[in-house]
C-alpha cells in the first residue's frame, strides 16, 4: 500500500512545487506592474532628493522626506537609529512568522558637485555647494516604489514578511553602516538587496573588485610660539603632520600596488606668524582584506608616533568611518539576475541617447558611444580582483546574506564622486533607470519572500563558502560614535542658496521643468 502511494505522493508534491513556480511568475508580473504603475512616484522621488543635494552626515531633509512617504504607506519608521542622526528604520509586517528582507541605498551627496541636471557641461545650481555628483539621490526611489509594489501583493495574497527600509548614511565618509552593524539594526533580517546607481543592469557575486578600508583623522597637539621672535619656544603640529605625510610617501613605494591611501590636511593652524598648536591630517588606508586593512591602519599609526616623536608633540586618532572588503550571495546574485534578464535595459529614447553621448562629449569622458544596449553577464568573480574603491555595504555583507543591484541611471564614462555624475540624474535616463531596477527589486524581494530554497541556498553560501576561511573583523570599537559633526559648516553655508531650489513637485511635472531646463539640451546656445 505504501508503494502504491508513493508516487502519487510525488506527484503531488510535484504539482505543488509546479503550481507555486506558477504563482510566483504570475506575482512577479503584478509586481512589474505595480512598479510602473508608480513611475511618477519614482521619478518625483529622484527629482527631490536631487534637489536636496546633502552632504554626508547632514541629510536633514533627505530622510525627512523619505520616512514622510513610507510613514504615509503604512510603514512604522525609527529614527536616529545606531547614532545617526538622519540614519532611520521602516518596517512593514503581514502576518508573523514570515523572512525579513531588508533594501537599502545611500542617501549623500559629493561636495562642490552642484550642477544643473540636464545641462551637459559645467552648470552650478549654487557656486561652490554640494550636489549629486554620483548619483545617491536615485536609489531610495528603486527601493520605496518596488517595497510599495510587493507590499500590495502580499496583501492581497497574505504572504508573511516584513519588509525593512533603511539608508546609507555618510556613505561617502564610509562611516554609517558599520555602526548599524554594531548596534545590531540588522539582526534578524534574512537578506539585504542593496541597490547603488550605475550605468547598465547588473549584479555580481562574491568577492568584487575594490577594497575595504579605514578612515582616521590624526591631531597632533604642540605648543605656540611667535614664529619670527620666538619660534624656539614653539613646537608645530603642522611640522608633526609634514613628516607624517613624507613618511607615508617614502614608505608607499615598499607597500603592495594593490593598496590605496591618500590624505587631505584638515588643519593647518591659524596663520604663518604663529607656530601652530594644533594640526589635522584625515587618511584612508584601504587594502583588500582585514588582515592588510589592519596593518595598513597599524602602519598609519606607527607614521603618526614617529612624527609626534621627532617634533616632541602629541598625537591622538579618531576613527571617522570603516568599510568591510565586500562578498556578495551567489544564490541571491543568481535570483536576481535572472529577473534582470526578464526585466531588460530601458529602450532607450533617441533623445536620451542623443543627451548621453553629448555629456560623454562635452565632459570628455572616456567613451562616447552613449548608454548601454546589453545587459552585463553574471560571471564568477576574478581570481584576482582588481583593487578600487571602498563601500561600507561590505560590513553588512559579512552579516547577513547581501547583494548589490546596479541600475542604469547614468552615463558610462563619466569620472565619479564630481559635477560630471550629477547630469544626468534628474532627467529621463535617471527616471527610465530606476523604474528597470525597481522591477528587479520587486521580483527578488517576492523570490526572497516565497521561495524557502533560495533563502536556505543563500545561509548555506553565507556560512559555508562566504565564512569559511574568512570572518568579519568590526574595526571600529564599543566607544566609536560617528562623526555627525562632519559637513555641519558646509551645509549651513550653502543650504539658504539651495532651499530656494528645492524641487516642489506639487507646481511642476519635473525638476527639469521647475529649473526652465528644455529636453534635450545638446549644445549651448549660440
Amino acid at each position: 500500500m505504501k508503494t502504491l502511494c508513493l508516487p502519487a505522493a510525488l506527484a503531488a508534491m510535484l504539482m505543488a512545487t509546479t503550481a507555486h513556480a506558477a504563482s510566483l511568475t504570475v506575482l512577479k508580473k503584478e509586481a512589474v506592474a505595480g512598479v510602473q504603475s508608480r513611475a511618477g512616484l519614482a521619478q518625483q522621488m529622484n527629482d527631490k532628493i536631487f534637489s536636496f543635494g546633502e552632504l554626508a552626515f547632514q541629510e536633514v531633509e533627505t530622510s525627512k522626506y523619505i520616512t514622510d512617504v513610507l510613514e504615509k504607506n503604512g510603514f512604522t519608521v525609527t529614527r536616529g537609529v545606531a547614532g545617526l542622526p538622519t540614519g532611520w528604520v521602516a518596517t512593514w509586517t503581514n502576518k508573523t512568522g514570515g523572512p525579513t528582507i531588508a533594501m537599502g541605498s545611500d542617501i549623500d551627496g559629493i561636495p562642490k558637485a552642484s550642477q544643473t541636471p540636464g545641462i551637459p557641461w559645467r552648470k552650478p545650481m549654487v557656486e561652490g555647494g554640494p550636489g549629486h555628483g554620483e548619483g545617491h539621490n536615485s536609489g531610495n526611489a528603486v527601493n520605496v516604489v518596488a517595497a510599495l509594489a510587493v507590499k500590495d501583493i502580499m496583501q492581497k495574497e497574505g504572504i508573511a514578511g516584513t519588509l525593512m527600509l533603511w539608508p546609507g548614511v555618510a556613505e561617502e565618509l564610509v562611516a554609517g553602516k558599520a555602526f548599524m552593524v554594531r548596534e545590531g539594526v540588522f539582526k534578524n533580517v534574512d537578506a539585504v538587496l542593496f541597490t547603488h546607481v550605475g550605468d547598465n543592469l547588473a549584479v555580481t557575486w562574491g568577492k568584487p573588485s575594490g577594497t575595504g578600508s579605514v578612515s582616521v583623522e590624526y591631531t597632533f597637539h604642540g605648543a605656540p610660539a611667535h614664529a619670527a621672535g620666538k619660534p624656539w619656544m614653539g613646537r608645530s603640529a603642522l611640522d608633526a603632520v609634514s613628516l607624517m605625510n613624507v613618511g607615508w610617501e617614502f614608505k608607499r613605494e615598499h607597500l603592495r600596488t594593490e593598496q590605496r591611501s591618500h590624505y587631505v590636511i584638515t588643519d593647518g593652524g591659524d596663520q604663518p606668524n604663529v607656530v601652530p598648536q594644533i594640526a589635522k591630517v584625515w587618511y584612508y588606508f584601504r587594502e583588500q582584506d582585514f588582515k592588510r586593512i589592519s596593518d595598513l591602519y597599524a602602519l598609519g599609526n606607527k607614521m603618526a608616533d614617529g612624527a609626534a616623536m621627532m617634533t616632541d608633540t602629541t598625537v591622538e586618532r579618531r576613527i571617522l568611518g570603516t568599510a568591510a572588503p565586500r562578498h556578495f550571495n551567489k544564490p541571491i546574485a543568481e535570483a536576481t539576475y535572472a529577473n534582470i534578464q526578464a526585466v531588460g535595459l530601458p529602450k532607450w529614447t533617441a533623445d536620451e541617447q542623443a543627451f548621453a553621448k553629448a555629456v560623454q562629449k562635452q565632459t570628455g569622458a572616456d567613451k562616447q558611444d552613449g548608454l548601454a544596449t546589453e545587459l552585463k553577464k553574471l560571471e564568477p568573480p576574478a581570481e584576482k580582483p582588481e583593487s578600487g574603491g571602498s563601500d561600507d555595504i561590505g560590513d553588512i555583507s559579512w552579516v547577513v546574506p547581501t547583494i548589490t543591484l546596479n541600475y542604469p541611471s547614468n552615463i558610462p564614462g563619466l569620472p565619479g564622486h564630481a559635477w560630471q555624475n550629477a547630469i544626468a540624474m534628474a532627467t529621463p535616463i535617471a527616471h527610465d533607470g530606476v523604474v528597470a531596477g525597481a522591477k528587479v527589486m520587486a521580483m527578488t524581494t517576492l523570490d526572497l519572500l516565497m521561495r524557502p530554497d533560495l533563502r536556505k541556498a543563500a545561509k548555506d553560501y553565507f556560512t559555508n563558502v562566504q565564512n569559511k576561511d574568512e570572518h568579519y573583523l568590526p574595526m571600529i570599537s564599543a566607544s566609536d560614535k560617528p562623526a555627525i559633526e562632519i559637513n555641519s559648516d558646509v551645509m549651513a553655508q550653502f543650504r539658504p542658496a539651495m532651499r530656494p531650489l528645492y524641487y516642489d513637485e506639487t507646481k511642476y511635472p519635473t525638476y527639469l521643468d521647475q529649473l526652465g531646463v528644455k529636453w534635450p539640451t545638446l549644445e549651448p546656445t549660440k
